[in-house]
């Protein structure tokens, strides 16, 4: 760790006395188990924590158990770490914004009197908001959901809610989901969902185990609640007080299902909604659609590499950090977040997007002016939610306004569009923003806040209601004035009568512990000695010098004081008044907020293709049962952003009947994964609404994406790469339909060689005759390639499968030098080499490898060295390494390595491993 990171972070003294120690060790004895809850207790220069939890901070921020500190002692003694405002902050925001397994606890207090002050989830941030967000926009909306699973002989039926703390959304929704849980992981994804609650009884069947797989596939941290909480009793009555509107569609939405209404009163119970009455009246409650969108699940959003990652070397690996160039505070990086989430289906809406992407594209003048102003956009969406909460000031409200007086020039500056998109600008974005500026919404909050508050003090950073805007606070404004002038003229006074140069001399002070008082240096003292015995009152005397007063000062100094106090109590209700006025305008910000941020993500996107050394282009979108999927010219986004690249494109023709599934062979680091997953990227950006990287590209929409990627082990988890390989393989074929798109590569490698091809060639045929999805299938196993028609097998032609073609990523081998040179390029037929030794080379593994291998050794030699070898093996694998230290098992690993080369004496066989 570097030093800086190192003061930063420095440990706090441990400061407490024998009594205020035994104290806090009988609270903290009282406090329930928990393993989930890390708890902090807030001792006003710095926090600390206790237990199990001191050790967990201790290894994981401190990486040494030499900064646990004992509480007490003997067998009383609690282990304690303890932590500054720097590190509380860097554990807060990581506990609840990078992992998903535990809560977080404050309490405030002393002694043996403690109290719980806040309390948050990855679910539900909304107490630590202020420290989570200080100085980073806030990217992603934490969603918590609520299920109910009902398991029934034909599936199981999951009632579904969830809550948007962000937002304020309630959503509820009810289907049949199958043994993987399909529809409730590409429901998890596209809602980010970070907390799930469910039944406490619910986690003993195995259905439940692989209800709990799929979200911690997601990611999402499970919080088990008591069944009788999951109940939906009064929730229509709760719904009315929370739901903005009238009652009755709520009550109509809730009686249409039969197992989310009961979820959902689970989530208004734990996210203590009613609690708090600034949540009245502004939730807005929707059913949840599952076909709205194109459904993701946890493997194909890591396989597009669709979100960042914390193993990102930079912005450009993932599509969000690539596509992400919003300008506004944080809104446009969440509507981002969601939209690619959410891909669209419907071609109208697709193309509505495209249609404003490629206005901004075709106007660089107006895409330059446009985000010029969002660049002064603050969050509204958070500023409107702490407002409704109470918990804003004056400079919350002005941060507002200075977002609000920008529309006016959002909206001049599209006026001046007049391209053929013109009509779409105008419904889209004009006549909204027309009706958000008129003198009922926007423009009478413009004017609340230029009579309310003193926009003239800004300058000084100091927010302040205007004294203009009440006649009491008028009044003490003056009074206040008018006792500073006295004060004033005093110090003059007194100046003159000490004979003293005023200000240099003698100089008047302001302070907490004696109000206003006069100071002079100890070098002035003697000279006014006489008069300050009998006219004055002297204070202290220290290095600075002497403080002073005198009975009219002093009187003068108590009165300004009273009137400041007062002035200050009507600055505090008048700063609540207008609070309270700028909440009823939520729902004018809450549109505003949706408009600004839906085009901060299209300039967004209007940016990235006309950017990027080679532009993007519009793709042309038809119906999923219409036309095929055609890229001509395409590259993989994040691959081509690299600096170290010079991408090489290719095109992709899925064309039904003819190649709609493709079998695609060749070389190992020959590009076969990247082009199959640069399709899916590609068919995804155009969903979202966003031009892609090819030269033209023709996409029939697609209603899910599934992809099975890399062999990347889960033995952790205690999944083989093999079971991986199938739970993934099983949900692909239970959950595509002939409108999905289906990505495989290098399927069967996690089993033998004779296994893996009959997995792989039965999976194929099920693919193409029962899904009849498009798919790329990428491949180590040439002989699938006779699944193509191309081959002439009599028997497959008898079953009559159609629409298989063969493609191969090309390679050159130079005759004479034998050498390998990857092309890139991916070509229609059947790889006709095979070029393992060849990438051997390639990956520089070492030429005698090879020659030894060409030799011939004989039966009993190697009978010889492989006794040996295994006798080496077994060695080593019973080596107790979990007990030894580094240096013991070198030694011991040494020693093995040493005693078999001796061995290899005797065994040439043996010997060429050395």
């Amino acid at each position: 760790m570097d030093e800086n990171f190192d003061e930063q972070n420095k440990l706090p003294e441990l400061k407490l006395d024998a009594k205020q120690a035994q104290g806090f060790l009988s609270f903290f004895k009282t406090l329930p188990i928990d393993p989930r809850a890390v708890r902090f207790f807030d001792r006003r220069d710095y926090y600390t924590a206790h237990g199990e939890n001191a050790t967990f901070i201790a290894k994981t921020y401190y990486r040494t158990t030499t900064a646990l500190r004992k509480l007490g002692s003997g067998s009383n003694g609690l282990s304690s770490v303890s932590v500054n405002k720097n590190m509380f902050e860097t554990i807060t925001r990581d506990l609840l914004l990078e992992r998903t397994d535990h809560t977080l606890e404050l309490y405030e207090g002393s002694g043996s009197n403690w109290r719980l002050v806040k309390s948050a989830s990855p679910g539900n941030l909304s107490s630590f908001e202020d420290v989570l967000f200080a100085n980073n926009e806030m990217q992603d909306t934490p969603v918590v959901v609520a299920l109910l699973p009902n398991f029934r002989e034909n599936g199981c039926t999951v009632g579904f809610s969830y809550v948007d703390l962000t937002k304020r959304i309630l959503g509820l929704a009810e289907f049949l989901d199958d043994s993987h849980f399909t529809n409730v992981e590409s429901a998890l994804v596209a809602l980010g969902c970070k907390e799930c609650l469910l039944p406490l009884e619910s986690g003993k069947s195995s259905e439940c185990r692989t209800l709990s797989d799929a979200l911690t596939r997601c990611g999402v941290m499970v919080t088990e609640r008591k069944k009788t909480e999951f109940k939906a009793r009064d929730l229509v009555q709760d719904l009315g007080r929370l739901v903005k509107g009238s009652i009755e569609p709520v009550r109509d939405l809730v009686s249409g299902f039969e197992f989310a209404p009961a979820a959902l009163g689970a989530l208004l119970s734990y996210a203590e909604l009613l609690a708090d009455e600034g949540n009245y009246g502004n939730y807005s409650i929707c059913r949840y659609n599952l076909g709205s969108y194109m459904r993701l699940d946890s493997a194909a959003m890591r396989a597009l590499n669709v979100l960042e990652s914390k193993t990102d070397a930079n912005k450009n690996f993932s599509l969000f950090g690539l596509m992400n160039r919003t300008c506004t505070a944080g809104m446009g990086k969440r509507l981002l977040h969601m939209w690619l989430k959410q891909p669209l289906l419907d071609v109208c809406e697709i193309n509505s997007r495209l249609d404003l992407v490629q206005a901004f594209v075709e106007d660089t003048e107006l895409r330059q002016d446009l985000r010029q102003h969002l660049r002064r956009i603050s969050d509204i969406e958070r500023l409107m939610r702490n407002i409704q909460r109470t918990r804003a000031g004056l400079q919350h409200i002005v941060k507002l306004y200075q977002s609000s007086i920008r529309v006016p020039h959002i909206k001049s500056a599209l006026e001046k569009y007049d391209g053929q998109f013109s009509s779409l600008i105008k419904e889209r974005y004009l006549d909204p923003f027309e009706l958000l500026t008129d003198d009922d919404h926007l423009n009478k909050f413009i004017a609340l806040v230029e009579t309310s508050v003193d926009l003239d003090q800004l300058e000084n950073g100091e927010y302040m209601i205007s004294p203009s805007y009440d006649d009491a606070l008028a009044t003490l404004k003056s009074e206040q004035e008018s006792l500073e002038r006295q004060i004033h003229n005093l110090h003059k006074q007194t100046a003159f009568d000490l004979d003293l140069p005023v200000d240099k001399a003698l100089k008047l002070d302001k302070g907490t512990q004696f109000g206003h008082v006069f100071r002079i240096t100890k070098k002035e003292e003697p000279k006014v000695r006489k008069k300050l015995s009998t006219q004055f009152i002297v204070l202290e005397t220290r290095k600075d010098g002497v403080k002073f007063t005198n009975t009219k000062l002093k009187k003068l100094g108590d009165q300004y004081q009273k009137v400041l106090e007062e002035y200050k109590n009507c600055q505090k209700e008048l700063v609540n008044r207008v609070v309270q006025t700028t909440a009823t305008f939520s729902e004018v910000f809450e549109h505003l907020a949706g408009f600004l941020s839906e085009l901060d993500v299209l300039l967004s996107f209007a940016d990235l293709a006309s950017s990027c050394p080679t532009p993007y282009t519009r793709p042309r979108i038809t119906p999923p049962d219409v036309g095929d999927i055609v890229l001509e010219g395409s590259r993989h986004p994040c691959v081509e952003a690299q600096d170290w690249v010079n991408f090489i494109p290719n095109d992709c023709r899925l064309v039904r009947g003819k190649s709609w599934f493709q079998i695609i062979t060749g070389p190992n680091m020959g590009g076969k994964s990247t082009f199959i997953r640069q399709v899916g990227v590609n068919i995804l950006m155009a969903q979202v609404g966003c031009f892609v990287p090819c030269e033209k590209a023709s996409i029939s929409v697609r209603d899910c994406i599934f992809a099975r990627v890399g062999a990347g082990d889960c033995q952790l988890r205690g999944v083989s790469t093999f079971m991986q390989e199938m739970l993934e393989t099983a949900s692909i074929l239970k959950g595509a339909t002939e409108d999905s798109l289906v990505i495989i590569d290098e399927l069967g490698r996690g089993t033998s060689t004779y296994d893996g091809f009959g997995l792989a060639w039965a999976i194929c045929e099920h693919i193409v005759e029962a899904i009849k999805a498009p798919t790329l299938f990428a491949t180590h196993f040439h002989e699938l390639t006779a699944l193509a028609h191309e081959n002439g097998n009599y028997e497959l032609q008898k079953k009559q499968i159609v629409g298989v073609a063969n493609y191969h990523v090309s390679a050159h081998i130079d005759s004479s030098s034998r050498k390998l040179t990857m092309l890139y390029k991916v070509e229609p037929g059947a790889c006709d080499q095979s070029f393992g030794i060849h990438v051997a080379e390639f990956a520089n593994f070492p030429e005698s490898e090879g020659s030894k291998r060409k030799r011939g050794y004989d039966a009993d030699d190697i009978s010889r060295g492989a006794a040996k070898a295994h006798k080496f093996l077994k060695e080593f694998a019973e080596l107790p390494l979990e007990t030894m230290d580094l240096k013991q098992a070198l030694q011991q690993v040494t020693k093995l390595k040493d005693d078999l080369q001796k061995d290899a004496n005797n065994s040439e066989w043996l010997q060429q491993f050395f």
